[in-house]
Order: structure tokens, then sequence, then C-alpha cells
């Protein structure tokens, strides 16, 4: 019976008590052996507490597991487990029609949260739900018990002034309340402004949110607001504390003249970086040469672990941090400018330290053999993907100035050629949907927006990362003492396999494989479509089906790149799970090898350590998404602002109980047809099939419909973009004949006013490195 299980609880402010109390590990121990709830007399008698000081230790010990979830405290005044009294600890996800859900810790479908319970709570709360039943749509209900731990983030929004009063309109639709702002408190905050708000009384039944304000952003269409939002919406660290100066201000421009020692000298191997234009870090070189029997291929990667100690003040924000995040035009480092454009970028034609990963491909592409060293490189070229390309398309000029490099970039794509050769044999899933990026003016207005073409340079690239984490994660695998991430990748689950096959037998097309379909399958279904009008649509609803890829100490392979260990290995400026791996990398070398100069930096992890920090990578990296996804939105739909009243052509990537999302085909955006848009039928929709049927017309819209609209409207507050209809057609016309019936189809398709928007035969419309 001792204190130091303290550390358990999830609140950092734990007090430690002068007086020995029981663990919290103890106190459950107890409750869970009784058969009803546990009055407070029971624990002082059970524990034998005489002192006054330990009464009052596991009061506030017993009300700190309550606050957690751990324990209820019920009418009776009694403790209970809340799983036997049935209650679900869960996070409240709100929605913007006032409802919400309750996602489960401990994994299970998400409980539906009527509009009336979510008066007293807010998106991102940590609640304990009742279950109540189903609601008239079948989904498990909940009521809510009790907030265990309020949403800690501020909250961004636009300030309004009505009748005086103060108030705030959340940005986040998600959060439905409206949060009244006292006047002495808006911080000087200007109608329309957007602003950062702070709860200082949480909603009841009764009455809305009272609020301060934190920070002021500035005006709602003030150039780069879309970002500032979402770093503050999403909880993105973008400032650096106190003390990283300091630990910076002991490294120069220079790599330190310690560092050399123990080092492979790679200074003369012609290694080159190849990035995008506007890359401004560069974390990996390459460089093959050509051998009897295929290639020696070395991926040279900075070497972060040299200068981001563990526990030190730039290793704690880097993990804080997990990962960089790209916005349009702007990135919020994962690792100080100093270092990630600085001493840890492979500029070219100058001395860098790296970790080697040496690699010998087989001349049918299969890794044969591999060893890691840490090492000290010189670039000899920085090239960009576009110049490669053009270098292996013969451009004289180019060959001619990189003359020094060129036999390497040849052999380069021998290598890749080998490679993905090997990929091909194994299945791995390609995709080849459209990418598009945003080309701003000087007033940080977007001009335009441009397809992104991958071309064979990117895929050399992207080929020789793959092998280099390959070769990684058979090392860790080879070692049963010292452990790193995986990057696992899982086979698609039960409910979205069966989504993505009604989907494609609505298009008269099938997924191979069962119930377990194997990366195999899904690559035969790619090579089916890939000519088809609606490939791209196909291939986004294929990805949509996948499992998200995650960090985690347990191998389970990559289902979507067929490989059975992988890792990242090649990214540690911008994945802290990179550097997590150099570190484990060089222990083992310590381990085998002893060179403890150049093996600065190793670290092993224990256990617990890795599943902490896999959990919490996989969280930030999934944060970064959410965030770019969110800004991306944004600024496509200040974009098509000016484009009201204009028609597109586009295909049906979505379809739901209230109409028909729609991309676009000239810039790949979203847009909505609303149910009440289509037209002079009531529709009904069926969630089996994915599609809505007109109950008189019999007019069926489904996934994959090609169509003819204009943008109605664009709301830059929730981000939506409104379409109106024009006209449709479906891309397996006979098909669809044959499930709607000749007659009515035909009926569906005659000649109509533009008033009408049924369905008509539409006029064709206008005109990373590492998975």
């Amino acid at each position: 019976m001792t204190d130091n299980n303290a550390s358990n609880s999830n609140d950092q402010t734990t007090p430690q008590y002068d007086v020995e109390i029981p663990s919290r590990d103890e106190l459950l121990e107890l409750v869970t052996e009784r058969l009803k709830p546990v009055p407070f007399d029971d624990f002082i008698t059970h524990f034998k507490l005489q002192d006054e000081r330990q009464h009052i230790g596991i009061k506030r010990r017993l009300r700190a597991m309550e606050r957690d979830g751990q324990l209820v405290y019920t009418k009776a005044n009694c403790y209970g487990l809340p799983e036997r009294m049935q209650l679900v600890r869960g996070t409240i996800i709100g929605h913007r029609d006032g409802f919400g859900f309750c996602r489960p810790d401990d994994g299970g479908k998400d409980i539906f949260i009527p509009h009336h319970q979510m008066y007293s709570v807010l998106h991102g709360d940590k609640v304990l739900i009742k279950p109540a039943g189903t609601d008239n749509r079948g989904r498990a209900e909940g009521r809510v018990v009790r907030v265990v731990e309020p949403r800690d983030s501020n909250i961004v929004g636009r300030y309004f002034v009505e009748n005086d009063l103060g108030i705030v309109v959340p940005d986040d639709s998600r959060i439905s309340q409206d949060i009244l702002i006292p006047h002495a408190d808006n911080l000087g905050a200007r109608h329309g402004q957007l602003v950062v708000v702070t709860i200082t009384r949480r909603p009841n039944r009764r009455t809305s949110p009272i609020g301060k304000v934190y920070e002021i952003l500035g005006d709602h269409m003030a150039p780069g607001m879309e970002i500032e939002i979402a770093i503050r919406e999403h909880d993105i660290p973008n400032e650096w504390p106190e003390g990283i100066d300091a630990e910076l201000e002991k490294y120069s421009e220079e790599v330190p003249k310690e560092a050399y020692d123990d080092r492979v000298d790679l200074r003369e191997l012609p290694l080159i970086t190849i990035d995008g234009e506007d890359s401004r870090d560069f974390d990996d070189a390459v460089c093959a040469l050509p051998e009897e029997k295929g290639w020696r291929l070395w991926v040279a990667i900075a070497d972060v672990s040299y200068y981001v100690k563990p526990s030190t003040q730039l290793d704690n924000e880097a993990v804080n941090r997990g990962n960089s995040v790209y916005f349009p035009n702007n990135v919020i480092p994962m690792l100080p400018e100093k270092l990630s454009n600085g001493l840890c970028s492979l500029n070219p034609n100058v001395d860098r330290l790296c970790m080697v990963a040496e690699m010998e491909i087989g001349p049918r592409g299969k890794l044969k053999n591999s060893r890691f060293y840490p090492a000290v490189m010189n670039s000899h070229a920085r090239l960009t993907y576009t110049k490669v390309k053009q270098i292996l398309d013969g451009d004289a000029e180019l060959r001619e100035q990189y003359k020094n490099v060129l036999s390497n970039i040849e052999e380069l794509h021998n290598v890749y050629k080998a490679l993905a050769t090997v990929r091909k044999q194994r299945s791995a899933i390609e995709f080849d949907t459209q990418e598009t990026r945003f080309i701003f003016n000087a007033h940080r207005k977007i001009e335009r927006i441009e397809p992104v073409k991958r071309h064979v340079a990117h895929k050399i690239i992207e080929e020789c990362m793959i092998a280099a984490n390959v070769a990684s994660a058979r090392l860790i695998e080879s070692e049963e003492e010292i452990g790193a991430l995986f990057r696992v990748h899982e086979a698609p689950a039960d409910e979205r396999l069966t989504s993505f096959r009604a989907f494609l037998g609505e298009l008269g097309l099938s997924l191979g494989g069962g119930d377990k379909p194997t990366p195999s399958d899904y690559g035969k279904l790619l090579e089916e479509v890939k000519d088809r009008p609606d490939h791209e649509l196909i291939e986004t609803m294929l990805l949509r089906s996948m499992q998200q890829a995650v960090y985690q100490p347990e191998n389970e392979g990559h289902f979507g790149l067929a490989l059975k260990s992988y890792s990242h290995f090649t990214s540690p400026i911008r994945r802290y799970p990179d550097l997590i791996l150099h570190r484990a990398i060089k222990s083992i070398l310590r381990k085998r090898e002893g060179t403890e100069q150049a093996l600065t930096g190793a670290w092993a992890y224990s256990e617990r350590e890795l599943e902490d920090l896999g959990v919490h990578c996989s969280m930030t990296e999934r944060r970064a998404d959410d965030a770019t996804r969110q800004v991306d939105e944004w600024l496509k739909c200040e974009f098509m602002l000016d484009h009201i009243g204009m028609e597109f052509s586009g295909v049906v990537s979505s379809v739901t109980n209230f109409g028909l999302f729609v991309r676009l085909d000239e810039y790949q955006i979203d847009g909505l047809v609303h149910i009440s848009n289509l037209g002079d039928d009531y529709y009904q929709y069926d969630n089996q099939k994915g599609l809505l049927i007109g109950e008189n017309t019999r007019t069926v819209y489904r996934l994959g419909d090609k169509v003819q609209v204009r943008v109605k409207t664009v709301d830059l507050d929730e981000r939506k973009i409104d379409l109106s209809l024009i006209a449709a057609e479906s891309p397996a016309g006979k098909q669809r004949k044959r499930n709607s019936g000749k007659t009515q189809r035909k009926k569906s398709q005659g000649g109509k006013k533009p008033t009408n928007k049924k369905p008509q035969k539409g006029n064709k419309g206008k005109g990373k490195k590492s998975s």
C-alpha cells in the first residue's frame, strides 16, 4: 500500500501525499471484489487508515478517480464501477444539427445522443453515458450521466454584437451552442472578427456557455486566417517553448568536428537529393551503383538523433508536435528551422551527418542484404522531380549540367524498374488518383488550381524509401531486446468492406477474395477499372474502404503495400516515429559494435513507452490530416466564391439521405446537390445500395453518375458549396436500365426543362515519398 502509483492518473497535477495511502489499483481491486458499491467508511476500515491526513488523502484520490471515470459516486454515497452500472465512458462528437454521438473509449459503435441531451455538453467532452435503448432509426441511444473531463481546448469563432450582447458563434460546426461574452471580457474585439474563446462557465439545460475572449485573430477574410483557425481548432502546437533557443545555441551552422569520429566517410559517394521544387528541408539522399549481380543502393537519411537527445526541450517539443504539418504555402515544423532547414537538411555541397541504409538489390529487384551505420556525407546535387524526369527523357542541356551524377540517376532508374517489378508481383495496391495544388497570387489568394501528376522521378524515390523502410523493419524484428514503432496497415474492416462491395455492385463490378480479400484482389480490380471514366471515383471509394495506418510496436504488416514488415525510417526531420527508429537502430549497433561517438543519440525504449508513443504519434498524424483537410476545404470554398452561377461537369462522389455530393471535374472540388434541388418528386434513400430513388419517376441517382451542375451558393463559415443539378447520366447506362425498367428510364431521360432538374442525358461539360 504505497503512493508510488499516483502516476497512473491522467491528471498531471496529482498531489504527492506525505502519508501512506492506497494506490488507485488497490482501491479498484477492493471495489471490484465487492458485490455492491462501497461506502467511504469501508475504505477507511479495510485499509486501516488511522491518520486524519490519510482520510483526506484517500478522499482526494477517490474524487480524482471519479473525475477520470474510473469510479462512479452513487446517490447512496457509495463508489461503484461504471461498467457494472452499464455506464460507458467516451468522447462527445457533436453534429451541426444539434444532436451528437458518444465515441466509447474501449471501441465499439458510436452511441447516439439526442438533441436535448447535448445542451449540457460540448464537442470533445469526456463523459459517462447510460445506454437507453435505440432510437426510431435503430441506433443505440444514450443519456449523459456526467461530464468526466471537460474539453480543455479553446474555441475559435466569430464575434458578433446583438442588442449590446456579445456572442461568439463557433467556427467548428460540431459545437452548436453560441457562447455569450460579457462586455468586460471581449478584449476589444470588433463585430465580425475571428477570436479564440476560453469557456468560463459551462452550459446546462437552461443557459448557454459563457466565455472570455483569449485572443483576437483578425478579420474573417484576412489572408492566412484559415490556417490560424485550423491550428487552434485542432490544438496544433505552433510556438516554441522557452528553453529551445538555449539548447540550439550550442550548435553552429556547421557539423561539430567531434561528430566525424567513428563514422563511415561517404563524402565521395555521388549521393543526390531529389525533391519537389518548393521543398526546403532535404532529409534523404540516394545513390545506386551497378554490381555483378544487381545493384548496391544507398539511402542516406539525416541523422537527427545526433542533435535531438531524449528528454531535452527539443525532444519534448518534437514529441508534442509528433510531425510537421504542411499547409498550402505554410508549414508548422516538428523541429526548429536551424535544424530542419539547416544542420539536419542534406543541402548540396556541405558536410552532413546521416544514418545510412546500404542495401544489395538483386537483378530482379529482391532486397538481398542490408546494413545500417552512421556516416558523414556531402550531397553532390540537389535535383527536383521535374529535372530528373527531363534528364531521363533525354534533355541534352540538363544531362550536360548534371553529368557528374548522370550515371547515378540512370542506375537509380534501373533499380526502380527492378523494384517496381517486385512490387507488382507482390500485388501492392497502386493508386493513380488525381491530386491538385493551389497556385496563390501576391495577396495569398488562390489564382488557380492545377493538377499534380506523379511521374517516374516520384516513383524512383518512393521505391528507394520503401526498400529502406523494409530493411529497417527487418532489423528491428531481428533484435528481441530493442524495439521501435512499425507502420501497420491492417486489412479492411467488415463494415467498410460490405459498403464497398455494395458500391461496386451498383457499377456492375465485384471484388474477389470473399470475406478476406488480399491486396492482389484489389490490384485486379484497379487494373480492371483503370480505363473507365469513373476510375478516380472507384479508387477514392476503395481508399475509403481501407483502414487507417497506425504506429505500434507490434508488427502486423502493411496491407496496402503487401509487405510483412514495414516501418518509417526515412523522414526523422518531419516524423517522430522515424526518430524513434533511428535511436533504436543506434542502440542495436551499439550493442553489436560499440562505436560510441558515432552512436550519440542511441536510446532503447521500453515496451510501455513504445505503446504510448505509437498511440500519440498516430493521433498527431490524424490531427495534422484533419487540419490540412479543413484548410483545403476553406480555400476551395473561397476560390469558388468567384464561380457562383457557373456550370461544371462532375461525377457523383457520394450519395446520402439528404442529397448528392458531386466532384467537379475541372477542380476536383466537392459540392452538394441537396435533395430539395432534385426536381418534382419524392426521393427515398436506399442505405444498402447507396441510391436515391424517385417514388414516382423511379429516377435513380448513384455513385459514379456523370452530372452537369451549377454553383448555387458558397458558405465559407460552414465550408459548404451548394450546387443545383442541370443534367445527369450514368456511366453504366445499360445496367441502370435493367435496374429501373426500360419504360421508366426512357421517361426519365426525356427532354425536360432545366427548372425541373430531373436526370436527363447531360451535355458534356467544360472541358510524399513514403507510404
